[in-house]
């Protein structure tokens, strides 16, 4: 899989995922990252990649020509299943839709920043909008580095054993079950006996049975369908 980052902040995607997982993809070419900067297509002596915006009020909004030169350098070059804009106003990023971006060969991802990107070239370019969560951030690097990272750890051979990342929460609509490690007791709390008992059924209902707990109390809203 190739990812290719749109950006005006390369350094905090890569601080981000030259670590752990991710690292581990790259370095065992899984997987490529490539940071293209914006600023480059900038206009004038400053690279300039901003104007005001239309119709008053603060904030500056993304230009149009130095971005679209860049996407159209990279369209030309390259053959992408989707290119992606990050944004608070995009579709929710759930599991199912990293598990679909992970059968991808080439992404292209966006990182808005300022008030954001001129909707002329949201209209023209986006094949999809992404939003991580409701809130707002300095930029959209952080939230490429979040689709970046959910999006290897599920490639094959990312992580050892590789049943462990369709038992993480949300695969299976549900939250996962609580998990436990040695010592058997800990400050007087123990494992539950059922873990102990080696009967494999018995655990797979009870790990089913507790995700269902969990979610009931934590997220109900998974299971009314509400999300």
């Amino acid at each position: 899989m190739i990812v290719d980052v749109v950006t005006l902040f390369p350094e905090i995607i890569e601080s981000a995922l030259a670590h752990s997982i991710p690292q581990r993809v790259m370095d065992k070419g899984l997987a490529q990252l490539n940071l293209i900067q914006l600023r480059d297509y900038g206009q004038g002596n400053y690279r300039r990649v901003d104007d005001y915006p239309y119709g008053g009020g603060g904030g500056m909004v993304m230009a149009c020509e130095p971005l679209a030169q860049c996407l159209d350098d990279l369209l030309a070059a390259n053959s992408y299943d989707e290119v992606v804009y990050l944004s608070p106003d995009g579709v929710p990023y759930k599991q199912p839709l990293a598990n679909r971006l992970s059968l991808c060969q080439r992404l292209l991802l966006v990182c808005g920043h300022y008030k954001g990107i001129d909707q002329r070239i949201r209209d023209r370019y986006f094949t999809l909008e992404i939003s991580i969560g409701d809130y707002v951030l300095s930029g959209g690097e952080l939230a490429a580095a979040v689709v970046v990272d959910s999006i290897y750890r599920l490639l094959p051979g990312a992580i050892g054993d590789e049943t462990s990342a369709l038992t993480d929460s949300f695969q299976d609509g549900l939250l996962a079950p609580p998990i436990y490690t040695r010592p058997e007791c800990w400050r007087g709390m123990s494992v539950p006996d059922v873990l102990l008992s080696g009967h494999e059924a018995e655990i797979s209902r009870w790990r089913h049975e507790q995700a269902l707990k969990r979610t009931q109390e934590r997220r109900p809203d998974l299971l009314s369908g509400e999300e």
